[in-house]
């Protein structure tokens, strides 16, 4: 999904925490993010367990989550770590495109889906997008999850405002972006968000930008998944 502007030169440091039972992953990981002066990474899990552990000690920004580990898994930990610390962002990064894993992470709360195989500033862009809110998926993973997407009922019909908002979510707007597009103050794009959320069942941005795909509010052509 394609970021409206240029990522502002002002934009914080990202504190990341990295998760993978394999240590020559996290040293590989922890080299090439080490490239971007506004990535920190400030720890490392190799399982689920000290991955929640270590998110309640460091307060990360983002977690990058492996997802097959032994003693607990990515999704599990993920599902854990969303209920305990909405507010930190999980980016799922795996080896594989096996649909039960896509599916898992996402329903779990990831806000992206990467394979290992992604280059480093193709990562990074996520890590930078995840932090500021925004939707960034792998392409061939986001159309699998658009085909077998089945979350969400509508409970109660958008407004137009509310469409527009849906729409440019599943374009990777962050509420800053929706804010500046639409003249707005950033706490009235949340309050769209919250009110569209409810009315559509759904739990994450990420479910938002899969509905507005999978029933034609935005379309896949064109848009940088």
């Amino acid at each position: 999904m394609t970021h409206p502007t240029a990522q502002p030169s002002t934009e914080p440091t990202v504190r990341v925490l990295l998760v993978d039972d394999h240590a020559v992953v996290r040293q590989g990981l922890r080299l090439f993010l080490g490239l971007d002066p506004l990535i920190d990474v400030i720890g490392e899990a190799a399982n689920g367990e000290e991955a929640l552990a270590q998110v309640a000690a460091l307060h990360p920004d983002v977690v990058i989550m492996d997802l097959m580990m032994p003693v607990m898994d990515g999704i599990t930990a993920t599902r854990a770590l969303k209920r305990a610390h909405p507010d930190t962002e999980v980016i799922a990064l795996t080896s594989t495109l096996e649909e039960h894993k896509v599916n898992g992470a996402i329903e779990a709360g990831a806000i992206s889906y990467m394979l290992k195989d992604a280059s480093s500033d193709t990562l990074a862009d996520a890590i930078h997008a995840a932090a500021r809110g925004e939707v960034r998926l792998h392409p061939e993973a986001a159309r699998r999850l658009v085909r077998d997407f089945r979350g969400g009922e509508m409970r109660e019909s958008l407004t137009p405002k509310e469409t527009i908002v849906l729409q440019l979510i599943a374009h990777g707007y962050s509420n800053r972006d929706i804010a500046a597009d639409q003249n707005v103050s950033e706490a009235t794009v949340k309050t769209h968000v919250s009110r569209l959320l409810g009315k559509l069942g759904l739990d994450s941005r990420t479910q938002a930008a899969l509905y507005a795909l999978k029933h034609g509010v935005a379309s896949l052509d064109g848009v940088d998944l």
